[in-house]
């Protein structure tokens, strides 16, 4: 007999999903690349901007997974998704307002850390809603998240070319307004998600559930090397842009646009990879080639050359979506529908959480002593990156199982 046809979800429901990804990947797509330079702008030294980047992981630690545990188990997932989008838009406004006004900086990081603890779950809550509303996840849930590349495309190319914003806190502002703008479009495009879960106890209340999946080796092993991947990447959006100053370009939050060329063509070829091959292989690729892109990195620090810089942000795309959204399936496939939202919310805290905590307080130490120390410059703090980044492969190699493609996976 002929295979049967692949589910298809209504276009109306992918629509509204995409719509959303694109508004939540163009709020931090206008102000991220920009903040080194808005910073530096302002006067304000490394350890303001080391504290302004450890917002996000501070946040990680805890939200998500208290965030995911109230969907999974309490309140319809859009609207939580909902609430957050504006509770934070309105606190990431307030705190580039009071840096615009001079105001003492701890405002601008305790408003930036209260917007970062409301948002923190955004993103891996739309995946844990997708997944919920999309027929066949592996093969259309990389389309539907591709909006997010997209629209944080759009944004950086918005704050060099249109707003000149690329030292400003207007990034901030539209940063803000289009967070506000998403979380009242999660109320009208997402459909109903309720929840599906039935937690009674302070334990699932809090989230905490979701660590009996590291019980499991393979899961065990993907949260450790997601953790360790996550140290080197803070670096990324801390210094790249920085480092293309020096450089002598002049639009660094557009020329980081780059890489989400690259995450597109990897995310259409994502539902051909999952069907392909195994998820073993999908992220041994992805490790390998993040190393190639901090090597690329070191290249263009120890020779000037700009175009050694680009070509590792031409990378970063094809990393982020290989090792991340392939990710996001896995858990997908493992894990019972009522823990879904927990275990999207463990991977942010593994990534955006301790990874990029510990990550960004190692960064701002290395890049005082390399590059503003004159200890190496540029090129000794990316080698040293890329040293961290090729620690995972032989980890990933040796100590991860898994299946082959398409065979199903017990839980």
């Amino acid at each position: 007999m002929p295979d049967s046809p692949t589910p298809r979800t209504l276009p109306m429901v992918k629509g509204g999903l995409f719509g959303v990804f694109f508004l939540l990947g163009m709020s931090p797509g206008y102000y991220i690349p920009a903040l080194s330079n808005i910073l530096a702008g302002k006067g304000l030294g490394s350890e303001w901007l080391a504290l302004a980047f450890l917002a996000g992981p501070v946040a990680s630690l805890v939200s998500p997974l208290i965030v995911g545990a109230l969907a999974d188990n309490h309140y319809a997932g859009q609207k939580v998704l909902g609430w957050i989008g504006l509770i934070s838009g309105v606190l990431l406004g307030s705190a580039f307002w009071m840096l615009e006004q001079g105001a003492s900086p701890w405002w601008f990081i305790g408003l930036l850390a209260a917007s970062s603890i409301v948002a923190a779950p955004m993103w891996s809550m739309l995946a844990s809603i997708s997944m919920v509303h999309l027929r066949s996840g592996e093969r259309e849930f990389p389309l539907v998240r591709l909006g997010g590349t997209l629209g944080w495309m759009v944004a950086g190319a918005l704050t060099s070319y249109v707003f000149f914003a690329d030292h400003s806190p207007v990034a901030g502002y539209a940063g803000a307004i289009t967070r506000i703008l998403c979380g009242l479009l999660a109320f009208l495009w997402i459909p109903n998600t309720p929840p599906v879960g039935t937690a009674r106890s302070l334990r699932s209340l809090l989230g905490l559930d979701a660590f009996a999946l590291l019980k499991e080796r393979d899961h065990l092993v993907f949260f450790s090397v997601t953790t360790l991947l996550s140290i080197p990447l803070a670096s990324f959006f801390m210094h790249t842009p920085l480092h293309l100053i020096e450089l002598g370009n002049h639009a660094p939050a557009a020329t980081m646009t780059i890489g989400q060329i690259s995450e597109i063509a990897a995310m259409l070829v994502m539902p051909l990879v999952m069907t392909r091959f195994r998820v073993k292989t999908v992220l041994m690729v992805a490790l390998t080639l993040s190393t190639l892109r901090y090597v690329f990195y070191a290249v263009s620090g120890s020779t000037g050359g700009i175009e050694w810089l680009i070509a590792g942000i031409a990378l970063h795309g094809m990393c982020y979506t290989l090792y991340f959204i392939t990710g996001q399936l896995f858990l997908d496939r493992r894990v019972d529908p009522g823990m879904r939202g927990q275990a999207q919310g463990l991977l942010s805290l593994a990534s955006n959480g301790i990874g990029s905590l510990v990550g960004t307080l190692l960064a701002r130490q290395l890049h005082d002593h390399f590059v503003v120390g004159h200890h190496g410059g540029w090129s000794a703090y990316w080698w040293i990156q890329a040293a961290c980044t090729a620690v995972c492969v032989p980890v990933l190699l040796v100590f991860y199982q898994g299946v082959p493609a398409g065979k199903s996976v017990s839980r």
